[in-house]
């Protein structure tokens, strides 16, 4: 199997869409199984989502396994060393777009009898609960410092056959604790990979992007991410 830091972050962030976006849609569209599952499955399975894309991305060659720009810039400004920044960013976009394109053929039939708009487009994004643009960007740069935080204390105690559980469970607490004001990006590839599938493919009865809030979950998370270097 040919591995390389590019592959690695593609295909892990792939698979952080796919399961990710995935139980979005599984809980949002109509007509599916898991119509209406609610708040715990979505962050329960988003979870395990960064778990399995952490492992994926190792396995495919990229050790670091970051899965998300705010965390590559962040390490990269921490530690001064920016080589990796445009390549590994490169590919979690990359990958976050395939992921839900894959999403949008899984689901294909449910978008078709999904007659709202906004379900659709949070199945590949986020949205405010309410919309209030200071609120907004400060929930995004606090749950993103609580995620670089959590990682960079996880991976300085913890062996890598255990973190990736461990980062999981931190995205998860994020998940349910902090998750409620703004869906909790804390990932600009998570979000703005996602958004634009949504704005490119041809899906079934979609309405617009939301272009005027999608700056937040790309500049809250990276000046999240540095804020948290501060920290260590």
């Amino acid at each position: 199997m040919q591995t390389s830091t590019f592959m690695g972050e593609l295909m892990g962030t792939l698979v952080l869409i796919l399961l990710g976006d995935g139980v979005v849609a599984n809980v949002l569209l109509k007509g599916t199984k898991g119509h209406n599952g609610g708040l715990i499955a979505i962050t329960t399975a988003w979870a395990f989502a960064v778990a399995m894309g952490v492992f994926v991305a190792q396995k495919f060659g990229s050790e670091a396994a970051h899965l998300n720009p705010a965390l590559t810039i962040a390490f990269a400004f921490q530690s001064g060393d920016w080589s990796n920044v445009f390549p590994f960013i490169s590919a979690q976009m990359t990958g976050a777009f395939l992921g839900a394109t894959i999403v949008w053929l899984f689901y294909f039939p449910h978008w078709q009898v999904t007659e709202d708009k906004g379900l659709k487009l949070g199945v590949f994004c986020t949205a405010p609960a309410i919309r209030h643009i200071p609120s907004n960007l400060f929930g995004e740069i606090i749950g993103t410092i609580v995620l670089f935080v959590g990682v960079s204390s996880i991976y300085g105690e913890t062996g890598s056959g255990l973190a990736p559980y461990l980062v999981g469970v931190l995205v998860w607490v994020i998940g349910l604790s902090l998750g409620g004001t703004t869906g909790y990006a804390i990932n600009p590839a998570r979000d703005l990979g996602p958004r634009l599938a949504h704005a490119i493919l041809p899906i079934a009865g979609k309405g617009g992007n939301d272009w005027a809030y999608s700056w937040i979950p790309v500049a809250g998370p990276i000046i999240g991410g540095v804020i948290g270097t501060l920290f260590f």
